[in-house]
């Protein structure tokens, strides 16, 4: 554990007690704020990536960049329910760390291609480039030496394709997402439970190409059974629900989640999922030690595993998810980023 960090930590906690309020109110400190970041995609198009950076009181020169799934977008990470008590970013930066949490492009407030351009390859392009931006200033103001990605589901096969092929993150956390995923469940959630975004009553406003798809109203279950999720989550998880190109797909299948590929990453690999996810983690979850010895042949890199007790697919979601961060902000000290 870097001991900056450490007696930061403390810092804020004998604030927080000398004031004679709750831990949460120390999620007053944390400043938040939303920026779009240029990329070029495609044949030289030039778009933009929307994020929203938020920094603890103290200063970091380590961010987690933040890549969601397939139906989502940055509100995974700071979901708007209960003051922010579900909100990864906000306890992350609570405890001293900085994130950014980014929409895909197509996706939230990111450039809107033709669904057809965009590939897991061109995200993870964007997401190279939106590193370069971090380390350079470009985001906020704040200048990080150290860049770690954090993915979920397709965000973690983006995160396998970016960091095999840029090489330039000083971490690798992937969540919801193993080698071994259940391909039948996953083909019934988009044949039973997706449908083109046009025809969405919320999302239909967007005008969106047929290529982009979303999940039927009131489905969004199937990422959180059989783990345990408040109903006030899941409404909020309904209500912020996003598209995805379904040109995706096939990249990210064979190149990340299929293939030996991530075994070219060169940095420390955490991988974080919920002991309950039955659609990313199917076979190999019954114990850490299972998902270990599973996942072990894949890697290179130093390897670490964790899961998070009755989580499902969305384990930040969970209603453990706090025991999820902290197992990330643990491994975060003891690769002293």
């Amino acid at each position: 554990m870097r001991p900056r960090r450490t007696l930061a930590r403390i810092a804020i906690t004998i604030l927080v007690l000398s004031a004679g309020v709750t831990s949460a109110s120390a999620d007053t400190q944390v400043r938040c704020s939303e920026t779009d970041v240029p990329v070029t995609y495609g044949l030289l198009l030039h778009g933009t990536v929307h994020g929203q950076l938020c920094v603890p009181p103290t200063t970091t020169n380590t961010v987690q960049l933040l890549v969601h799934g397939g139906t989502y977008n940055r509100y995974y990470w700071d979901i708007p329910y209960n003051n922010g008590s579900y909100s990864y970013q906000r306890d992350m930066a609570a405890n001293g760390v900085a994130t950014f949490a980014v929409d895909a492009l197509g996706s939230g407030r990111s450039t809107q291609p033709l669904s057809e351009l965009i590939t897991g390859t061109t995200e993870a392009s964007a997401m190279h480039q939106v590193i370069q931006a971090l380390r350079a200033g470009a985001v906020g103001g704040s200048q990080f030496s150290r860049v770690v990605i954090v993915g979920h589901s397709m965000g973690s096969g983006v995160t396998v394709l970016e960091a095999t092929g840029y090489h330039d993150v000083d971490g690798v956390v992937l969540t919801g997402m193993t080698h071994s995923m259940d391909l039948l469940a996953l083909t019934g959630v988009f044949v039973d439970g997706v449908r083109p975004a046009l025809l969405d009553p919320v999302l239909s406003q967007r005008s969106s190409d047929p290529g982009y798809v979303t999940t039927m109203p009131g489905t969004r279950q199937v990422f959180h059974n059989p783990g345990l999720v408040e109903p006030g989550v899941l409404a909020a998880d309904e209500t912020t629900k996003d598209q995805v190109a379904a040109t995706v797909v096939p990249d990210l299948l064979t190149l990340a989640f299929e293939s030996p590929l991530s075994r070219s990453i060169n940095v420390p690999v955490l991988i974080a999922n919920g002991a309950s996810d039955g659609l990313f983690c199917a076979f190999v979850c019954a114990s850490e030690d299972t998902l270990r010895a599973a996942e072990s042949p894949y890697f290179t890199a130093p390897l670490e595993v964790h899961l998070t007790p009755q989580a499902g697919h969305a384990v930040a979601l969970s209603t453990n998810a706090a025991d999820h961060r902290e197992a990330i902000r643990a491994w975060m000290d003891e690769h002293s980023f």
